[in-house]
């Protein structure tokens, strides 16, 4: 392992992709295992094992991931002001591996704590592991969005193996007989506290090759005093924790949250801009555009750990082409399979066009992420003209769905955060990566709620007239998305004059 290379060393790598790309592609891949994998059993545990109806399971669920991606707004910020991005990252990786352990131990009375751990866990790892993949490059380097698009390829890897594995086995679809039946789901939960500390282990054993990059912002303050303020931090962060449980628990508290923090971290993001150029607050306010738009397009996409659960788990019939499946798993998995098999494809699409000049601009790229995330509803809304009598439809049908869905987020989520990475100065990077996760963090808020107003529609009735509840709500959830790819179509124009040299 190369030891002490400088940064210009770094980015002068040939060809496509750096070689420390790969390092954190794979803890990214074994930390995302953990994320999907529970994500996929929460709504479907809460209404099986504890006792919630659908509409409280979706407003939970919705809850949850919120706080999970509300916190790495937080997470960023420590690690811009105190802990640096690799300290940060290890930090989170330690408090998710507690969390999973107690979901492990016992799932249905300790699910809260479990949570709690999981959540602030996230915040302090998710957005510094991307901030790390930013710095890779050079500025205007046009393999960026390539290299965003590779690494966003083990994001997915992680997620299907997960997404899939967790919920099989915690269902009992997948190693029956060897898993005992009241421990399915402490054996599911465990799965994740497993690949996170390889996870770790996997980005302790390879940091050295990352130079400097991520290393504490306090390097040159006095060593007694940094290390006072890193146990302030790592105090802080679970004293947080018991708060973070009643939060979620009671999601009366996590409306009042979300109506200060997303205002909060935009009169941050002003207050930093006074330390700025002109130029350089333009970008920040393009990045600001991408940010709001990407909540709307989280709102219906994550209606995957929500609603379409529950749709997937009682109007999907369990077969693809002759070959039984957990339909709740192809639901969690089905997105991450197809972005493995063109995630590299499209990323290299996006290099063959630059080198044309023909590249459409992040603003297109964005608009027809919706066109296709409208396209994707669509499908799940005509499974309806498919259902039997039982109200099971196809989950071949539905699958598609996924598949065309998944080119809509290879538009917007990779290409989100290469662009946050070259929108915003280097000293605000984490906390403008940290608003972008809040975005999704709006996404899953706004998700809760609408699978919530879909369950409460089709309470109390028939699986068939379920199936036809939900499946005209997820036309409406087209509609609007296709509007919202319009507009940014249009606008296009004025944003790209924002982002000034950035493509």
């Amino acid at each position: 392992m190369e030891k002490n290379l400088t940064i210009d060393q770094i980015q002068d790598f040939k060809g496509k992709y750096p070689k420390q790309l790969w390092y954190l592609f794979f803890s990214e891949m074994w930390e995302r295992f953990c994320f999907y994998g529970m994500r996929g059993m929460l709504v479907v545990f809460m209404v099986q094992h504890l006792g919630m109806n659908e509409k409280v399971a979706n407003l939970q669920y919705g809850a949850t991931q919120a706080w999970v991606y509300a916190f790495t707004f937080i997470g960023g910020l420590f690690a811009d002001k105190i802990l640096g991005l690799r300290k940060s990252l290890f930090w989170g990786g330690i408090l998710m591996i507690i969390g999973s352990v107690i979901l492990a131990v016992d799932p249905k009375n300790f699910f809260f704590i479990g949570i709690g751990f999981t959540i602030v866990g996230t915040g302090f790892f998710k957005p510094n592991i991307s901030s790390m993949v930013g710095q890779l490059y050079r500025d205007g380097d046009p393999r960026r969005d390539a290299g965003f698009s590779f690494f966003y390829m083990g994001v997915n890897l992680g997620a299907l193996i997960g997404g899939y594995i967790c919920i099989a086995v915690a269902e009992g679809s997948l190693w029956q007989s060897l898993v005992p039946e009241n421990l399915r789901w402490n054996v599911g939960f465990g799965f994740a506290a497993v690949v996170m500390i390889i996870s770790l282990l996997t980005f302790t054993q390879t940091q050295k090759s990352l130079g400097n990059i991520g290393l504490s912002p306090l390097l040159d303050m006095e060593k007694s005093k940094k290390k006072l303020y890193e146990m302030l931090t790592f105090i802080g962060s679970l004293a947080i924790v018991p708060v973070i449980i009643v939060m979620v628990a009671n999601t009366e508290y996590t409306d009042y949250f979300m109506m200060f923090i997303g205002p909060a971290s935009v009169l941050y993001l002003f207050y930093e801009m006074k330390n700025f150029s002109s130029v350089e607050n333009k970008k920040l306010l393009a990045a600001l555009i991408f940010i709001i738009f990407s909540i709307f397009f989280w709102a219906f996409f994550e209606q995957s750990g929500g609603s379409l659960s529950l749709f997937a788990a009682n109007n999907l019939n369990n077969e693809i082409a002759g070959i039984q499946l957990s339909p709740n798993g192809v639901n969690n998995s089905a997105n991450s399979l197809f972005v493995i098999g063109f995630a590299a494809l499209v990323g290299l699409v996006w290099l063959w066009m630059a080198k044309r000049k023909i590249e459409p601009n992040t603003v297109i790229k964005f608009g027809l992420a919706f066109i296709f995330l409208a396209a994707g509803f669509w499908i799940f809304y005509y499974t309806k003209f498919f259902a039997d009598l039982n109200g099971r439809t196809s989950l071949g049908i539905f699958t598609f769905g996924w598949f065309i869905i998944t080119f809509g987020e290879l538009c917007l989520s990779p290409i989100g955060m290469s662009a946050m990475t070259k929108l915003s100065p280097q000293k605000t990077q984490a906390v403008i990566m940290g608003m972008w996760f809040l975005a999704s963090a709006y996404g899953q808020y706004f998700a809760g709620l609408l699978g919530a107003n879909i369950a409460e529609a089709s309470e109390n009735a028939t699986n068939l007239e379920k199936l036809n509840t939900y499946a005209d709500g997820y036309e409406q959830l087209a509609i609007y998305a296709l509007i919202a790819g319009i507009v940014l179509i249009v606008i296009s124009p004025l944003v790209k004059k924002l982002m000034q040299d950035v493509k």
